[in-house]
């Protein structure tokens, strides 16, 4: 997938009806479409078995390698056990004390409605990041990876906590995913995760606020996107890219943000702790969320489902009842 053409790039009129297939949500036609990166990982994958787990997180973790080959490494990692991921010691990031400032000025909004055109954006959706407004956050640690279908399971075997993800087919580990994002799991089912492994760690986990999220996201530049203020479908797993699935976690180090966490952009959108409300003098927005589910809690970062839009730092949405909004979830540790 290696020029403009083969990336997935559709117009949507705006605002888009409720009554649309999720099909025609992800700007596809109803008739089946496959792109040329899924063939090129399946291929990648055979060529890879017996490639020794070294060379695979080389090339995982190489921003020059091309990415079909770096999704075939996850995958092949995957399925032989991927050192990357320890259930009780995940992989966390230190993020230092700050006052950092949080969502968008209010004079910001047209031009995001501008540069978005096209994707069948509300205007509300954009005013809920309104106003740009001041947290002091206390140091804390967020985990590079979200929290993987293989951490979850252990999560479930221990506790026989009965709220499988639906992702699941019919309730079956998906083992060839063991190192994907777990998805398609409600932010109750998040936060009991979280309070197993403090339980049984006997360190601080929880989701993030939405807070910490932003900052571990956009550092203290403020940047749009992870990596920067443009957007660039080869540095995260979004609908553009024309994937239509989860990859492992990881395989996108261009889309890594100043921190150094990995897949805020994209892959699966993720819970963080805080039900929506309007932040300190902004708009309350009466949106389907809010009419059609009430209480919500947030999520953040964009989807293999969803538009770049979404991969936006400050973007502020949430879990609607359909297939289409796939929820996942990553963990912060706090010190204080």
């Amino acid at each position: 997938m290696n020029s403009l053409k083969d990336r997935h790039w559709p117009r949507l009129p705006s605002p888009l009806p409720k009554d649309v297939t999720d099909r025609v949500l992800m700007g596809y036609p109803e008739h089946y479409l496959e792109y040329p990166l899924v063939e090129q990982v399946g291929l990648a994958i055979s060529s890879m078995l017996d490639t020794p787990v070294e060379q695979l997180l080389a090339l995982l973790e190489s921003a020059g390698a091309p990415l079909y080959r770096r999704i075939a490494a996850g995958e092949v990692l995957g399925l032989r056990g991927d050192p990357r991921i320890d259930v009780f010691n995940p992989q966390m990031i230190d993020i230092p004390a700050a006052t950092v400032q949080i969502g968008l000025d209010p004079a910001r909004v047209g031009q995001v409605m501008d540069d978005f055109e096209g994707l069948g954006l509300d205007r509300s959706w954009i005013e809920k990041e309104t106003p740009l407004h001041s947290v002091d956050l206390d140091r804390y640690r967020i985990a590079r990876f979200a929290v993987t279908n293989s951490e979850y399971r252990e999560f479930l075997l221990d506790t026989g906590h009965p709220a499988l993800p639906s992702s699941w087919a019919f309730g079956r580990y998906p083992l060839q995913r063991a190192n994907h994002p777990v998805y398609s799991v409600s932010d109750t089912d998040a936060d009991a995760y979280a309070q197993w492994l403090s339980q049984r760690t006997g360190r601080r986990f929880s989701l993030p606020t939405e807070a910490q999220w932003e900052h571990a996201a956009a550092g203290p530049q403020r940047l749009q996107f992870p990596w920067g203020e443009s957007f660039h479908a080869e540095y995260a797993n979004t609908i553009e890219l024309g994937y239509l699935d989860s990859t492992p976690v990881g395989v996108f180090p261009q889309g890594a943000s100043v921190f150094g966490a990995l897949d805020m952009a994209g892959n699966v959108e993720e819970y963080v702790a805080d039900d929506y409300r309007p932040y300190p003098g902004g708009p309350q927005i009466n949106d389907d969320l809010v009419l059609d589910v009430g209480r919500h809690r947030i999520a953040r970062g964009g989807s293999f489902t969803r538009f770049r839009d979404l991969a936006r730092n400050p973007r502020r949405h949430g879990r609607y009842p359909r297939p289409i909004y796939v929820m996942g979830f990553r963990l912060v540790e706090n010190n204080n």
